[in-house]
């Protein structure tokens, strides 16, 4: 008994108008033609031999994207079904456009235009999913959503780790200093003091950013910002900030929650019935020392570790490639409250 085997309609995948995108007519064409081959549906015609046949009578597929032009192509040729489109950039929009052509019927057997953001770099899956719902076969509803929806532009697949949304980059500004802290910056340093001016300390420092968490609108990161404080009055205060905060994608709004790390010189000492502030080893009185002893903040002293808790806020501005972020930020204490703004930039790269 002979076997019947059914014949696959034969298909040319010609070139694809383009319109503002990074890819040309062909690029587009040859995208087009790997994944008709991947349904394997159709019997694709070799690029090759397409350029074989198109050299021989003599046709020019330059403009030619209308059924009337198409067809006559495919009758030339004597494939069964031709295939093109085009890609077009409107905005911050990408509309792929596909058409199947019927050659034996003339018609217009089936066309998909549909609208994807601006992520040309994933251009071959964008035609891989239009095609796909062309022919009625299923898309991940994630992967959809993350090519079309406004909300879920700042993730992964849409920004590649060389292209994403990081704030790593200098930061500037100024530190206020109240209470003891204040009060022991300010006094003089024959006082254990730093003779400063603890109202307004200038900071420079730098952020690193590890982002462990990116889906829909918020984005999850780790945030290690070292600095140091007071250089423009000869001190050199530095603090090392540990962060865990969220940020929203799209308005660029965050919150921070950590540890302030420093070293700072300490003292033990004692405040006497007048409220001046002593080294314990001031006391020269017969009987021993009355006051309790404490230990602050003292420039005369040993260098300590220091630790406390920071909460930060701010929202990131952009212009072009650009970003800005301005941050507030406050550490409580029992001795005084720091608190302070700064200020970023950092420009994302394509490498």
């Amino acid at each position: 008994m002979a076997a019947i085997w059914a014949q696959k309609p034969t298909l040319t995948v010609v070139n694809f108008d383009s319109q503002g995108v990074e890819y040309s007519p062909d690029q587009l064409g040859s995208i087009a033609r790997m994944e008709m081959e991947k349904l394997d549906k159709f019997e694709v015609m070799d690029r090759y031999d397409v350029n074989y046949l198109v050299k021989k009578h003599d046709l020019d597929l330059n403009g030619c994207y209308g059924k009337i032009c198409l067809n006559e192509i495919g009758k030339l040729i004597g494939t069964d079904k031709v295939m093109s489109g085009s890609a077009e950039l409107f905005g911050e929009t990408i509309v792929l456009s596909l058409r199947l052509i019927d050659v034996n019927e003339n018609r217009i057997e089936k066309a998909q235009v549909m609208e994807f953001l601006n992520v040309q770099h994933e251009i071959r899956t964008l035609m891989e999913v239009s095609i796909r719902e062309m022919f009625g076969l299923e898309n991940n509803p994630d992967l959809m959503a993350q090519l079309t929806q406004e909300d879920q532009y700042e993730n992964k697949i849409m920004n590649p780790e060389v292209d994403r949304l990081n704030l790593s980059g200098p930061r500037f500004g100024f530190t206020f200093f109240t209470g003891t802290s204040a009060d022991v910056i300010g006094a003089k340093r024959a006082e254990g003091g730093f003779d400063g001016r603890p109202y307004m300390m200038y900071n420079l420092g730098y952020q690193f950013e590890i982002q462990y968490l990116n889906a829909g609108k918020l984005q999850a990161l780790f945030e290690i910002i070292p600095t140091i404080t007071g250089l423009e009055q000869s001190l050199f205060l530095p603090t090392v900030n540990v962060l865990h905060g969220l940020r929203h994608n799209i308005h660029g709004y965050e919150v921070a929650v950590g540890l302030s790390l420093g070293a700072t010189p300490q003292a033990k000492g004692f405040y006497d019935d007048a409220g001046n502030w002593n080294l314990e080893g001031d006391w020269t009185g017969e009987e021993s020392n009355p006051f309790p002893i404490e230990q602050r903040l003292d420039r005369r002293g040993d260098l300590r570790f220091s630790s406390g808790l920071v909460i930060a806020a701010g929202k990131s501005f952009k212009s072009g490639r650009m970003n800005i972020p301005v941050n507030v930020f406050v550490v409580p204490s029992p001795i005084g409250m720091r608190y302070g703004i700064s200020v970023g930039f950092n420009s994302r790269r394509k490498k």
